[in-house]
């Protein structure tokens, strides 16, 4: 979309009324000394090769030309469609499995590291996708919802753990339900889930729910993780190897039957888990099958196109023009073309040349070649000096890739101090976020991400990811606050405190001693029955925490 990158160069707009006002003043002030000369037709007739036509037409050149001009100095500007950010047409949802069964180690270290290894790999083969993370146990969670910050992906991806799951177990319909959720139903770009799991669902329906999504056009591609033996799992909390409520050891095993279902059901392949490049290789095999695929297309762009020179070519050529028409005879403009090439002057020299600069920046970024990006880009800044936002945008995304947060948060900040563009400063605020999210500093993420909603409160990364700090924040709070009171408790308990001397107890009867006994004995019958139920009752129904 054309727009202005200076439109505070417009104010200049200003010269045209004086202009207006200048050329009335002298047409005015030539009658007048017409009149003051002599006999008005004496006069004209010694003046009669002045053309007032041609003289009128002289100052509508010179109108014209300054108007160019000052179009020019604002800089006319439109996207690089061939520096635009294209991304291909697949959304891909990753339901990883993170419940305990998960820790087992039939597959070295365990069931979880070896899952985010796959994630990883998939990430780096579809970099022009958008990625989506969802973690599941007993429920179902966005950990990340669909986004091109494939940096952003693989930083929660580190992050996922039982822990993040208050509620354990393996609902596989649940993450399946949640991964449709987390699509836009109205995009045309196409859409896939890859469930990751040992497959040992603790609920029903998983297939049916996959059946379902299948109607919807989401492909299902599944990845067991385990083995049919299976393994013993580890318990972070006690040290030991988890048992059921009958106190035997619990063996956790790969159930295949149940993701090669949920893989056919929804048009998808199942594949084992033996190495991470072979996984990768047949989910990537299965999704290049996909033909007419849409395209989705991103608004940012990396670098425009300059159209400041049309102006100036135009009035170049009114002011040429203008030198060749005289009211009487040939007459140079030396004024005019010192105004005009002082208008060219002012006109940023580095115009196509930074530009360029530019444009070589964004190819080294695109092949990690992070510094030599840097390098490109500071150039562009040397040339540019100010109202240099892409460039700053692009140095801040650079930093960022290269672990310089605190760099990446400066480029950010010049971005939007020089921006005009409401579209750009809302992305630099939400990188700035990103930035400071990655260098733990949460307040100053907070900041970043509500600044960013504020300019486009339909920015559902952004959103997720404040809501996400806000919690981890509270309860940062609140550990903070209970280490207080528990040191305030401490302060205040005396320190000799005595203990009570046990009084002597009462005498009794024998005949009462043996009523009490009596009593007691008859109370732990009835405990010993209600116990039985319970367990009866808990048998039949086991809860499975892992």
């Amino acid at each position: 979309m054309l727009h202005f990158s200076r439109p505070e160069g417009l104010i200049l707009l200003v010269l045209i009324p004086l202009l207006i006002f200048a050329y009335v003043y002298v047409v005015q002030w030539k009658k007048r000394a017409i009149r003051r000369i002599g006999d008005e037709k004496l006069v004209k007739l010694q003046i009669a090769q002045y053309s007032p036509a041609r003289f009128r037409f002289k100052f509508i050149l010179i109108l014209l030309a300054t108007t160019l001009c000052v179009f020019a100095i604002t800089g006319l500007v439109a996207p690089d469609p061939s520096q635009k950010l294209i991304k291909s047409g697949k959304d891909i949802v990753v339901a990883l499995d993170v419940s305990k069964s998960m820790l087992a180690s039939d597959v070295q270290p365990d069931r979880l590291e070896r899952a985010k290894q796959v994630v990883t790999k998939v990430i780096n083969t579809f970099p022009d996708d958008r990625i989506g993370l969802v973690v599941f146990a007993g429920r179902a969670y966005l950990q990340m919802p669909l986004t091109i910050d494939h940096d952003a992906a693989k930083m929660f991806l580190s992050s996922a753990s039982p822990d993040n799951i208050p509620v354990q177990g393996t609902a596989l319909s649940k993450a399946l339900e949640m991964s449709y959720a987390s699509f836009d139903m109205k995009s045309k770009s196409y859409k896939t889930v890859l469930l990751i799991s040992d497959g040992e669902d603790h609920e029903p329906d998983a297939v049916k729910t996959a059946a379902n999504l299948a109607k919807e056009g989401i492909m299902i591609n599944t990845v067991g993780i385990g083995s049919p033996a299976g393994a013993p799992i580890p318990d972070p909390e006690t040290g030991q190897y988890k048992t059921d409520v009958q106190g035997r050891m619990v063996i956790s095993k790969l159930n295949e039957q149940t993701l090669s279902e949920i893989a056919a059901a929804a048009h998808g392949v199942y594949k084992l888990y033996n190495n991470t490049d072979d996984v990768v290789s047949a989910i990537k095999k299965q999704l290049d099958t996909i033909s007419d695929i849409p395209v989705i297309t991103e608004s940012s762009y990396l670098s425009f196109k300059q159209y400041y020179w049309y102006f100036l070519l135009g009035a170049f050529v009114l002011l040429v023009a203008e030198a060749f028409v005289s009211e009487k005879i040939k007459l140079r403009k030396p004024a005019m073309a010192v105004v005009f090439f002082m208008l060219i002057g002012y006109v940023p020299s580095y115009g196509q040349s930074a530009n360029k600069i530019i444009t070589e920046g964004n190819k080294a970024f695109r092949e990690e070649r992070f510094n030599d990006a840097e390098k490109e880009y500071l150039e562009a800044l040397e040339k540019q000096g100010k109202n240099s936002d892409v460039a700053h945008f692009n140095l801040g995304n650079t930093y960022f890739r290269k672990n310089e947060a605190d760099k990446a948060v400066a480029a950010y900040d010049k971005t939007i101090e020089e921006t005009h563009r409401t579209d750009i400063k809302q992305q630099a605020y939400y990188n700035k976020g990103v930035a400071y999210q990655q260098a733990q500093k949460i307040q100053e993420s907070i900041t970043a991400y509500k600044n960013a909603l504020l300019l486009d409160p339909n920015d559902e990364a952004a959103r997720q990811n404040l809501q996400r700090l806000l919690k981890q924040q509270k309860q940062q709070q609140q550990e903070s606050e209970k280490k207080k009171e528990d040191k305030k408790e401490q302060k205040q308990k005396p320190q000799d405190q005595k203990k009570p001397q046990a009084k002597n107890p009462a005498k009794i009867t024998r005949e009462e001693a043996e009523n009490k006994l009596k009593a007691l004995l008859e109370n732990e019958k009835a405990l010993q029955e209600k116990m039985k139920k319970v367990s009866k009752s808990a048998s039949l129904t086991p809860e499975k925490d892992w």
